[in-house]
């Protein structure tokens, strides 16, 4: 008779994938100590206090999700109503009602990204998807990726015996020398270094598997075995802002990494100002339970002729060559090859052939009327005549 009287009053919530990812990462236990979806008075009291159960939160974790069904459907809840998540069509979870309550949208993206302006990014993309009722209650969904990532992780520590587990979020958009260099520097200081590739939700750079391969690339041909794994990570809206430190570390340590390695231009690691004092984020982040390590920003000198520290070397500014990752991804974008060192030849061959593939009409007649070679006439592939192309470029005699 139960089952007659749910189909009779039928109710739906329909969700995005980011919702989906994020809900899925706390019912996993990966942003413990949250652990379920705040009701009016937790939701209050974490926005005006930045804590939860002892543990820094930027702001409370609540559901209230757009659109005019969803808005029927959270006006009419009662406690105790069973309500089917809908994600793309496809029933992905349930959710026990406690309450619902209303939230201010621009207060929330305050707390956020403290900014309300509608020209930032973040708040254009949260404001599209974000309503003004939210429901509390124990909830359950499917999401097989974040499962997937805590087995990988799991078994790679049980694999290597790893006592000491370093991370690092990284976009490698694109990967260049200087995320290389923070890679050798993190394995040589922990047995296994997990790299958390950002995956967002919202487009611009280069797609996800590009930058995958392109790493797989550089972790596969140049870092020894079993010291490196990728793990793709949803950085939803949660991880956003100046807030987006606070958030890394607490994933991390609940992935089981006892390190978060992270660079000194990193968007969260500034200086804030709270209760009439200077913090650092060090000390808000020190309940966490997880180091974090800063390296230095790395240049290319031209007189040292490396890859070095802006805090080493005794040369000044306009000596330096920047990773400026967003001037790299311009060249890339434009087909244009970027010099080696500012990116691996391979990575970049392996990226350019990726992201315009059969650019060449004869890339084979191309390829034998240019580049030295054997004289056997083998197919050779977009990727090959890159790495090819690239060793033209660097040769000296001539320059």
């Amino acid at each position: 008779m139960g089952s007659s009287k749910r189909n009779n009053d039928h109710k739906s919530l329909y969700i995005d994938t980011e919702a989906l990812s994020t809900l899925a990462l706390v019912q996993a236990g990966l942003i413990s100590p949250v652990d379920k979806l705040m009701n009016k008075e937790e939701a209050k009291e974490v926005d005006e206090t930045k804590f939860y159960k002892g543990v820094p939160f930027p702001f409370a974790f609540v559901l209230a999700p757009k659109g005019e069904k969803n808005h029927e459907v959270l006006q009419n809840l009662k406690q105790g109503d069973l309500v089917d998540l809908i994600n793309e069509g496809k029933k992905v979870g349930e959710l026990t009602v406690d309450e619902t309550f209303p939230i201010d949208p621009i207060q929330r993206l305050q707390n956020i990204y403290g900014t309300s302006d509608p020209s930032h990014p973040g708040v254009k993309n949260t404001t599209v998807r974000l309503g003004t009722i939210a429901v509390s209650g124990e909830y359950t969904v499917s999401y097989p990726l974040i499962e997937d990532n805590i087995k990988r992780i799991k078994h790679m520590i049980t694999k290597t015996g790893a006592k000491f587990v370093s991370s690092m979020m990284l976009a490698a958009n694109p990967l260049n020398r200087a995320h290389e260099r923070m890679i050798r520097q993190a394995i040589s200081d922990s047995d296994l270094l997990v790299v958390f590739l950002r995956k967002p939700f919202t487009t611009g750079g280069l797609r996800y598997d590009i930058r995958h391969n392109a790493l797989s690339t550089f972790i596969d041909n140049f870092i020894p075995r079993n010291k490196v794994l990728i793990i793709p990570f949803e950085n939803s809206y949660i991880f956003a802002g100046f807030n987006e430190l606070i958030l890394d570390a607490i994933l991390a340590k609940n992935y089981g990494c006892h390190q978060l390695v992270v660079g000194k231009n990193h968007g969260g690691l500034g200086l804030y100002y709270d209760k009439n004092r200077l913090n650092s984020v060090f000390d808000h982040c020190k309940n966490i339970e997880i180091d974090i390590k800063t390296v230095d920003e790395y240049v290319y000198c031209d007189t040292c002729k490396t890859l070095v520290s802006t805090q080493t070397c005794p040369h000044g500014q306009h000596h330096h060559v920047h990773y400026h990752s967003e001037s790299i991804m311009k060249l890339i974008q434009s087909g244009v090859i970027p010099p080696s060192i500012l990116v691996r030849k391979e990575v970049s061959a392996n990226i350019l052939a990726s992201l315009f593939p059969d650019r060449f009409k004869n890339l084979q007649e191309m390829h034998y009327s240019l580049m030295p070679g054997s004289g056997l006439l083998e197919q050779q592939s977009e990727e090959q005549f890159y790495l090819k192309l690239i060793e033209l470029y660097q040769t000296s005699s001539l320059t």
